[in-house]
């Protein structure tokens, strides 16, 4: 490409990585505050309904052909209430959400059915206060299940591929490890119909899972199953598990100066 047909597309690049950016911390629970300016999509959260896991979750399976991952699972959850409330979910974007495909646009980072579950939760149950607000809960609850589930649990109704897939325990939230681990495990390459209808009953598994805890959640019932921080147990962001990507190269905090007396 020509220096002005490259500045154009880092130009694009910046502007569609900020602009995913944007939406990822307006809409991940990271404000403390429920009226944050703009339209009526600004305010939040949402209404919510008891869905049907099963029909949730056989919904993201279609979706997934149709828009991928994680704006499949927010389609099998915000669908369903466009036709159970109408406003504000007739004006959600969901496919907007496509980017969340592949790790994120196929660089292999958070699996996007994980993510796309952790939006519905939030936009559901509202801005995180702290680490013991629910919705931040039940996104951690998806993201340790994910990572130690023998996944695909789902099995489809009517499967576009009809051969007994394998599952794999993926150990991480990521969609490198996860993905890479199955097509290890599978013997089969990434473009394959078996790995795209894997990776599409993942994605009606989550749906299910994040079903289960909301609909738990709307009865009174929700307890959280995880207590994991890295954050405070190890003073850096990150999972519980790091060797797969980085050996024994595991990034280090500084220590914490102590308070002044």
């Amino acid at each position: 490409m020509g220096q002005d047909g490259m500045t154009r597309r880092k130009v694009l690049l910046g502007t569609g990585t900020l602009a995913a950016g944007a939406a990822l911390t307006h809409v991940s629970g990271l404000v403390s505050t429920a009226s944050a300016t703009g339209g009526s999509l600004e305010k939040w959260p949402w209404p919510y309904k008891k869905l049907d896991p099963e029909k949730t979750a056989e919904i993201a399976y279609n979706e997934w052909y149709r828009v991928f991952c994680g704006a499949a699972v927010i389609s099998s959850v915000f669908g369903q209430l466009r036709q159970l409330i109408g406003e504000p979910y007739n004006s959600f974007p969901i496919d907007a959400f496509v980017y969340l495909e592949g790790g994120q646009v196929g660089w292999g980072t958070i699996c996007g059915a994980p993510a796309g579950a952790n939006v519905v939760a939030n936009m559901i149950i509202g801005p995180r206060i702290d680490s013991s607000t629910i919705g931040h809960q039940i996104s951690t609850d998806i993201m340790q299940w994910y990572s130690q589930t023998e996944l695909p649990v789902y099995k489809p109704k009517t499967p576009k591929v009809k051969d007994n897939l394998p599952t794999t325990t993926s150990n991480s939230p990521l969609c490198h490890i996860s993905v890479g681990r199955w097509m290890k495990a599978a013997n089969k390459p990434l473009g394959s119909p078996e790995r795209k209808d894997r990776c599409a009953r993942v994605t009606a598994s989550t749906a299910y899972r994040l079903v289960e805890l909301l609909n738990k959640w709307k009865e009174g019932g929700y307890e959280s199953n995880t207590d994991f921080n890295c954050g405070k147990e190890y003073g850096i962001t990150g999972q519980f598990n790091c060797n797969d990507c980085h050996g024994n190269n595991v990034p280090q905090a500084p220590q914490e100066a102590p308070p002044k007396a």
